[in-house]
């Protein structure tokens, strides 16, 4: 079995990252290697990867697809749908389209979870790998598997759906899966700790998996910091691009450089551009970031549209 389509936007984003290291060593063999693959497997992703309203996982090796309508099983996955926005490559319209797809048909509001994939493998008839192995709604099998889960939340942000990202963010916090005495004694697990995964098949629909699992901690963190709270740093320049919620009045943090102290506040406003002071000088270029020194106090005022 071949999963192509998921693997075929991460592999651009790989590409898309590494890229300025071979600019920067002037290395023009990679450089357009790179781009000419980069662009290729765009092309076949939008040809051969999209399914209508989503774009598939991948194909078996008879040529039958997987995470598309004709699937018998896991007619949809999250992850292909996900990456198409994170990478930037997918066309606009359509990875708006698979995320609605999201949406409507892995993300369940009433036991709080997004789904990988739906319907679970079962009794299909093709070989989809290790993750059959699983019981039905259990892990990679069509539960929650949380590292996808984030995805999502990061793919909603950047499309600039803040209060959907947002929304399903809040969906993968741990306590509000113990807010109250009966969803503790569902839930079963600590509400401390992210669980790598959430069962999706009554009747253990909601219950929570595997936990104390680092990698999806690690993801949730980014997706909160870098995703939705929209910090950011590259090399000398701090950047800050929110997606904020509506209802939020904004949000402010304190960052160090060396012995320098940033506070920054972050504050929503109803129409106009992007606006960055600070210590009360406003920035020519909002979209170049706040340079940073290593000394002294600073205070900075981000001013950023609703979505």
């Amino acid at each position: 079995m071949r999963t192509v389509r998921a693997k075929g936007w991460f592999l651009i984003s790989t590409l898309r990252d590494v890229l300025p290291i071979a600019r920067h060593c002037k290395d023009k063999e990679r450089i357009q290697r790179w781009e000419a693959h980069i662009e290729s497997l765009k092309a076949a992703l939008e040809k051969d990867g999209w399914d209508g309203e989503w774009y598939r996982r991948g194909y078996f090796d008879d040529g039958a697809p997987l995470g598309s309508k004709k699937s018998d099983e896991c007619k949809i996955d999250s992850i292909a749908q996900s990456w198409s926005v994170i990478s930037g490559y997918g066309d606009p319209a359509r990875s708006t389209q698979a995320m609605h797809s999201v949406a409507t048909h892995l993300v369940d509001d009433d036991v709080d979870i997004i789904k990988l994939f739906t319907p679970p493998f079962n009794k299909t008839r093709h070989d989809p790998g290790y993750i059959k192995s699983y019981p039905v709604g259990v892990r990679e099998n069509g539960g929650q598997y949380t590292h996808a889960a984030t995805w999502a939340v990061l793919a909603m942000a950047k499309l600039g759906d803040a209060d959907e990202a947002y929304r399903w963010f809040k969906k993968l916090n741990p306590v509000n899966h113990s807010l109250t005495l009966e969803k503790a004694e569902f839930y079963r697990v600590e509400p401390y700790v992210v669980a790598a995964d959430v069962y999706s098949v009554d009747p253990m629909r909601g219950r929570g998996g595997w936990t104390w699992y680092t990698g999806s901690a690690g993801w949730l963190y980014r997706v909160a910091t870098e995703g939705i709270l929209g910090i950011s740093r590259r090399n000398d320049r701090l950047f800050v691009d929110p997606a904020l919620p509506s209802e939020w009045n904004g949000f402010s943090f304190v960052l160090r450089n060396g012995e320098a102290r940033y506070t920054i506040e972050v504050k929503p406003v109803a129409k106009g551009s992007k606006r960055i002071t600070v210590n009360g000088k406003k920035l020519a270029k909002a979209e170049n970031g706040i340079p940073l020194v290593t000394t002294g106090q600073h205070k900075v005022i981000v001013e950023v549209p609703l979505s």
